[in-house]
């Protein structure tokens, strides 16, 4: 016997959950970009209402996703370092080896250049940002290691050159005396592909 229907069924409503958080991560991508530029123009300390009105939200969004400043500048980092390393694997993909380590290399320059406005905060010794540093270096360092390691494979680089050491020439490269000049650090950077192809194949 069938159980009487005690009213009309109840609408769901589940259908109006993907268009919010489809909302909310546009608002959340947008926040991210917006903070990125801002602090590469204006430093880590720029006011929070500049970024929320590059992003073209209001505050309350900005502090509903970052309850703390320091929250907000380590989800721009995390952000833009995922973006770098994805591409190694998309270079590797489309391109030889030596070239696919090359564009990247230069990928990881224009990340390094990019970020200036984040490397106060990375090296301030604020708790907040302690974990930064090591995330940066494992997730761009196993990105380079993978490249390196299939140029290195083809005989296209030499093989006595570590990814790590490679990460850290490229970024002290970007922060050397014409820093501010990225056709200084694009040129270095040629220079030193050049030299990872030296004596490659003996």
């Amino acid at each position: 016997m069938k159980t009487p229907s005690t009213g009309a069924p109840k609408k769901s409503t589940t259908a109006k959950l993907p268009p919010v958080r489809a909302h909310a991560k546009q608002n959340l991508t947008a926040l991210l970009s917006a903070a990125a530029e801002v602090f590469a123009t204006s430093g880590v300390d720029a006011p929070v209402r500049e970024i929320a009105q590059r992003a073209g939200v209001g505050l309350g969004t900005v502090y509903r996703h970052f309850p703390h400043r320091s929250d907000l500048i380590v989800a721009a980092m995390q952000s833009h370092v995922e973006a770098c390393a994805d591409e190694a694997a998309i270079f590797a993909s489309e391109y030889e080896p030596e070239e696919a380590l090359a564009r990247w290399l230069h990928r990881l320059m224009d990340f390094v250049g990019a970020k200036r406005g984040l490397a106060a905060a990375l090296h301030s010794g604020d708790p907040a940002y302690a974990a930064l540093p090591g995330y940066v270096m494992e997730r761009l360092g196993g990105a380079l290691r993978e490249l390196l390691d299939g140029a290195i494979a083809v005989k296209a680089v030499r093989s006595d050159i570590d990814a790590e050491e490679l990460l850290w020439t490229v970024a002290t490269m970007c922060r050397g005396p014409y820093g501010e000049k990225p056709a200084y650090a694009g040129k270095m950077v040629d220079v030193l592909i050049d030299g990872l192809r030296y004596r490659a194949n003996p």
